[in-house]
């Protein structure tokens, strides 16, 4: 054999189309043949590397793939079928199958996949099939099919789909067939299937149809020639609402019997006043049959004049769902940590088949002396109230959290138990001041006989009463003058043949 020639054979070998590439690569644990690759159960978390760029067949199915990471795919430019059914995938990124350009079929059944992001099929314009059934989709948005011109078959059946906008469906203008069985919708509109201009097959059965006026136009649809599109099995489109019609087949209920109640709405109050820093929630109730839709919206006042309604980031409503979405038959306008920026106009609408109501609400912010002097922007809502406010730069105790309004109480509450310390002490420091003696004579009570003459200090008896008083009395029936000039000679020291000093009378006038 000439030299080299078992390097040709192998080569030749290798490019036989029935043989297993493997040399030229393939994932692990996988089967690769011809242009397929066979990954399906192989308990795969995320697509495998080393597919062949050549495969136009992938299988992936039964795995616990949950993401589609971004290039994953963009290798594989020549797929034709594309099988992800029955894993874990919860979300499509935009343009995910970007360079699928020549993708024909692509099935994503059984996933988990909640929505459909807009742009999520982008760059498939060769698709024909698309599998969506048995995720947890919940609603269609506009434009969610806009790249898929070409697709003929939307299966969508065995999902939770309450809400198809109307342009959900925009661009399929060559769909041939639409399965919406099995899903939650009360109703849809007209203009949700104007778009599909090649349907010849229409699948609406198991849903909980609302009959009443908005679904007056498909009963006429049907009966018209839309009833050309349904089999037999699918013309069985039954009322779940009103209670009247429950189980009642659509095509056998009266235009007249399928009425709608327009909106009403009441706000209470009209007008709020609130303090910087605190929290607002104002009700909105709608009552109409079906159930309104509740939206709150700010009222804007662009320069050019008139005011214009828009949704605001900040607006928000009952339940968990995040500020901005819509609620049925009430709606909370939920305003937090209110600024000047809140202050305006705003507008609760409710709308159903039969109509819509609005009614305006006015929210006036106060602002404190020391704010009011601080440069600021006015505020672009509306008006502001100048109500009287407290001390300058203080805020409305219950604007305040509860940590702080715990605080203050209790500096309150040890202020006044100083205070009335201090007041103790005081009334206990006068008491023992009185309680002490002063000076001879201090408090002494001369009483006046009211006899004629003068009267001196021999006259006078100390007396004390009940209480305590100490009093002198007049006694008139004693000498003027103490007697004592034997005594004063008897005394030693004084020098005899001294004359004494007479003794000195000293009026006391009582």
């Amino acid at each position: 054999m000439a030299p080299g020639a078992p390097a040709l054979l192998l080569l030749s070998l290798l490019s036989l189309p029935g043989l297993s590439p493997r040399a030229a690569g393939c994932p692990a644990a996988c089967r690769c043949y011809s242009a397929t690759v066979e990954c399906g159960a192989l308990r795969l978390r995320v697509v495998p590397p080393g597919i062949p760029p050549g495969t136009q067949t992938l299988f992936l199915q039964d795995n616990s793939i949950a993401r589609l990471e971004p290039g994953i795919l963009a290798p594989l430019a020549s797929l034709r079928h594309l099988y992800l059914h029955n894993n874990s995938l919860h979300a499509l990124e935009s343009g995910a199958f970007r360079a699928q350009s020549r993708l024909l079929e692509l099935a994503l059944t059984g996933n988990r996949l909640r929505g459909l992001r807009v742009g999520a099929f982008a760059g498939l314009a060769q698709l024909r099939v698309l599998y969506l059934a048995g995720n947890q989709l919940v609603q269609l948005l506009d434009f969610t099919f806009l790249h898929l011109q070409r697709l003929q078959e939307l299966h969508l059946q065995e999902n939770s789909i309450e809400l198809l906008e109307d342009q959900a469906l925009a661009g399929l203008s060559s769909l041939a067939l639409l399965d919406l069985s099995r899903n939650q919708l009360g109703t849809i509109s007209r203009e949700a299937l104007q778009p599909l201009a090649s349907l010849q097959v229409l699948r609406l059965t198991e849903n909980p149809w609302r009959c009443d006026c908005a679904l007056h136009w498909l009963g006429a649809w049907i009966k018209e020639g839309g009833q050309r599109l349904l089999s037999s099995r699918d013309k069985k489109i039954l009322c779940a609402e009103p209670p009247r019609l429950a189980l009642q087949s659509l095509l056998e209920v009266s235009g007249s019997s399928l009425i709608c109640i327009p909106p009403s709405v009441h706000v209470e109050p009209l007008e709020v006043t609130a303090n910087l820093g605190e929290d607002l929630r104002v009700a909105c109730q709608a009552s109409g049959y079906p159930q309104p839709l509740v939206t709150w919206r700010k009222v804007t006042w662009p320069r050019e004049g008139a005011p214009r309604a828009e949704a605001q980031p900040e607006v928000g409503w009952r339940g968990p769902g995040g500020l901005g979405a819509s609620d049925t038959g009430s709606g909370m306008l939920f305003l937090t940590n209110i600024t000047l920026a809140h202050a305006g106009k705003y507008e609760c609408e409710a709308s159903n088949a039969g109509g819509a109501a609005r009614v305006p609400f006015q929210l006036l912010v106060n602002v404190s002396r020391q704010q009011q002097l601080a440069p600021a922007l006015p505020p672009a809502g509306g008006p502001v109230s100048h109500e009287p406010l407290p001390e300058a730069g203080s805020m409305a105790f219950r604007a305040l959290g509860l940590a702080t309004q715990t605080a203050i109480a209790a500096a309150i509450a040890l202020l006044a138990l100083t205070a009335l310390l201090l007041a103790t002490m005081i009334c206990r420091r006068r008491r023992r001041r009185k309680k002490v003696p002063g000076p001879p004579g201090e408090g002494a009570l001369f009483v006046n006989d009211y006899s004629d003459g003068p009267c001196t200090f021999a006259q006078l008896e100390e007396l004390r009463d009940e209480r305590g008083h100490e009093m002198f009395v007049i006694d008139r029936s004693k000498p003027l003058f103490a007697e004592g000039p034997a005594e004063a000679a008897e005394a030693p020291g004084v020098a005899q043949g001294l004359p004494l000093q007479p003794p000195s009378a000293y009026e006391i006038h009582c």
